[in-house]
């Protein structure tokens, strides 16, 4: 997954949110548009779009950007530092099975996941399901684990990507028929019809749809909030396959001989590169 961007009213307030709070690094800056990551690595685009107006409760959309670190002590200097800076962002945490995870809103209501994955020869496969769960995780206990001093000197330290991106959608099935029929991705897990989980080459997941907030929701109209979600594939034949494949199945593309963009069935803009 590349980074996901967003649509913001306040640029400087949400810069700072993600750097000082969530301890990405801003990239660059130009104009109404600032990148933050680590590393070289982009995550988060923000685009300053003050004359939209919010997105309408229960609307399809973002549901979080899933933030994944290399190791236990990262994890706990972002979360250690989002819990000091805006503790009121906070929204829950969860051990996954897969993955240790913390959950926050930040200041305009996008849904942030910060986690760390176990080792996948920790994960439990049947018939082409990971099994996952969603069991208690103390944020203090794990503060006080994995936090180091040298993690609270440079909170910003080591490596971070997006490990995954979760919507919001109107209906779990037609998620499926767009995300794992037409694009491509495998199922991984499914709550029901509640949610559904997908990725590529064995990862967990690399995308998530869900109906919590946004059951029988249909086309987004434009406002704050997502912006666009990138996928990276490894060549550009890989891009001109995917190209034909959703010509194929009806989808409308945007090809700039670089970059394939699309719609899914709610209008989230989907933009795939190349690595």
């Amino acid at each position: 997954m590349g980074a996901v961007t967003l649509r913001v009213g306040n640029l400087d307030a949400m810069i700072a949110y993600y750097r000082d709070a969530v301890t990405l690094t801003l990239l660059s800056q130009h104009g109404a548009v600032a990148v933050l990551g680590r590393g070289s690595t982009p995550i988060v685009i923000l685009q300053h779009t003050p004359e939209l107006a919010a997105a309408e409760p229960r609307s399809s959309g973002l549901f979080h950007t899933a933030i994944l670190f290399d190791t236990q002590a990262q994890l706990a200097a972002a979360v250690y530092s989002v819990g000091t800076k805006h503790p009121g962002t906070f929204t829950g945490s969860a051990d996954h099975l897969v993955s240790q995870a913390f959950y926050f809103t930040d200041p305009e209501g996008n849904g942030i996941e910060l986690y760390w994955d176990r080792d996948r020869t920790a994960w439990s496969w049947s018939h082409g399901q990971v099994e996952m769960a969603t069991l208690y995780l103390d944020p203090n206990e794990f503060i006080g684990e994995h936090l180091t001093e040298a993690g609270q000197a440079d909170p910003s330290a080591g490596n971070a990507i997006v490990g995954h991106v979760h919507l919001s959608v109107g209906d779990v099935a037609t998620a499926r028929q767009f995300y794992v029929d037409r694009l491509g991705f495998e199922a991984t897990a499914s709550l029901g019809g509640a949610a559904l989980f997908v990725s590529a080459g064995g990862y967990h997941h690399h995308m998530a749809m869900n109906t919590w907030n946004s059951a029988g929701a249909g086309k987004r109209r434009l406002a704050l909030g997502l912006g666009e979600v990138d996928i990276i594939l490894p060549t550009v034949d890989d891009i001109g396959a995917l190209g034909e494949r959703m010509s194929h199945f009806g989808v409308e593309t945007r090809h700039d001989g670089q970059t394939l963009g699309f719609d899914d069935p709610w209008g989230n803009q989907i933009v795939v590169r190349n690595a």
